[in-house]
C-alpha cells in the first residue's frame, strides 16, 4: 500500500508539473493575475528543472526508485504484483521508451518552463496594509 500511495504522490508531481505550465500559458493568454505568482512559479520551475537535471545526470528519480524498494520489501515483483491503483498509475506515467527521449524531452520542457518566465513574468506579492 506504501507503494501505492508513493506512485500516487509521483502521479500528482507529474500532474503539477506538466498542469502548471499549461495553466500558466493559458493565464499568460487570458491575463489571469494569479498566474505570475513568484512563489508558485519558482516552485514550479524548480520541480520540473530538477527533473531535467536528474535526466542530464543520469539519476534515476528517487520516488521511482523508492517506490520499487517498497515494492520488493513487500515481497512483489515490480512490474507484475502490483494493485489495478498502482498498475492503472504507473500507466498513466511510464513509458517504455529509450532513455535519451525523456532526456531530450525533460529539458526540452524545463526550457519551455524558463521561458514563460520571459513571456509571462512572474511577480512578487505586495504586502496588504
Amino acid at each position: 500500500m506504501a507503494a501505492d500511495l508513493l506512485v500516487g504522490f509521483h502521479f500528482l508531481y507529474v500532474l503539477f508539473a506538466v498542469t502548471g505550465e499549461l495553466v500558466v500559458l493559458a493565464g499568460g493568454l487570458l491575463r489571469w493575475r494569479w498566474v505570475r505568482n513568484l512563489p508558485l512559479r519558482v516552485t514550479h520551475l524548480a520541480a520540473v528543472a530538477l527533473v531535467a537535471a536528474e535526466a542530464l545526470l543520469g539519476v534515476v528519480c528517487p520516488l521511482t526508485s523508492w517506490e520499487y524498494d517498497l515494492r520488493v520489501l513487500a515481497g512483489q515483483r515490480v512490474e507484475r504484483d502490483i494493485s489495478f491503483v498502482g498498475r492503472l498509475v504507473r500507466s498513466i506515467i511510464f513509458y517504455d521508451f529509450p532513455t535519451w527521449v525523456f532526456t531530450v524531452t525533460y529539458v526540452a520542457f524545463a526550457l519551455l518552463v524558463a521561458g514563460t518566465f520571459f513571456l509571462f513574468p512572474p511577480r512578487a506579492c505586495k504586502p496588504h496594509g
